[in-house]
């Protein structure tokens, strides 16, 4: 599903076959490295899901489906600066296909924004983050999973480094008065999260 997508958007830049096929595998091998046991392939299908669901409320699709491809294809956990420049891959990507200039822009701010997840002036931006957080809402199970994944992640850290950081990611989404700033994620997902959350927090 990922994938065609992906084809099917290029298409539409009349991008040729082989240039597609290139610019999937380098998307494909960027998500698929060792070591990326959350943020993968799976994880991007999962949030194009959300998406699809209020499609009919997003305004610049192409944005949207730009910024999921590319929003985590730079990722390391001791970094910083993964969004950064994933956005500047992002750019120069778009830029070679001849993605126009605003398009490039709002997908760069859309990429910067799930840096810090905070409710945007654009709604296509807030739909996006909440997608990308909605994993925060599932059921017990799943944020289970999710948690020990993204701990694998993160396995050259030691516990009491680790946990010291996810305390502070944990603090900074339950001291949000919304994590959720759509209302169709708001209304699907900000109660369990919250208790997912606290839940986590309470056995680090």
């Amino acid at each position: 599903m990922i994938q065609s997508s992906y084809i099917e958007l290029l298409k539409e830049y009349k991008v040729n076959p082989s240039s597609i096929k290139a610019l999937w595998s380098e998307i494909k091998a960027n998500y698929t490295k060792s070591g990326r046991h959350y943020h993968n392939l799976q994880h991007l299908e999962n949030i194009l899901g959300q998406l699809a669901n209020v499609k009919d409320r997003i305004d610049n699709w192409n944005v949207i489906l730009f910024t999921l491809y590319y929003h985590d294809i730079i990722y390391k956990s001791t970094k910083k600066d993964n969004e950064e420049r994933s956005a500047e891959l992002a750019s120069k990507r778009m830029n070679e296909i001849g993605v126009n200039e605003y398009d490039i822009k709002l997908c760069c701010e859309q990429i910067i924004a799930t840096k810090t997840h905070i409710t945007h002036s654009n709604s296509d931006t807030n739909f996006f983050t909440d997608a990308d957080l909605s994993i925060l809402g599932q059921e017990p199970d799943k944020y289970k999973n999710y948690c020990e994944s993204i701990r694998k992640e993160y396995s050259i850290y030691p516990n009491f480094l680790y946990k010291k950081g996810r305390k502070k990611v944990i603090i900074h989404f339950l001291s949000m008065k919304k994590i959720f700033k759509t209302e169709d994620f708001f209304s699907k997902f900000e109660e369990q999260a919250k208790l997912n959350l606290q839940n986590e927090l309470n056995s680090l």
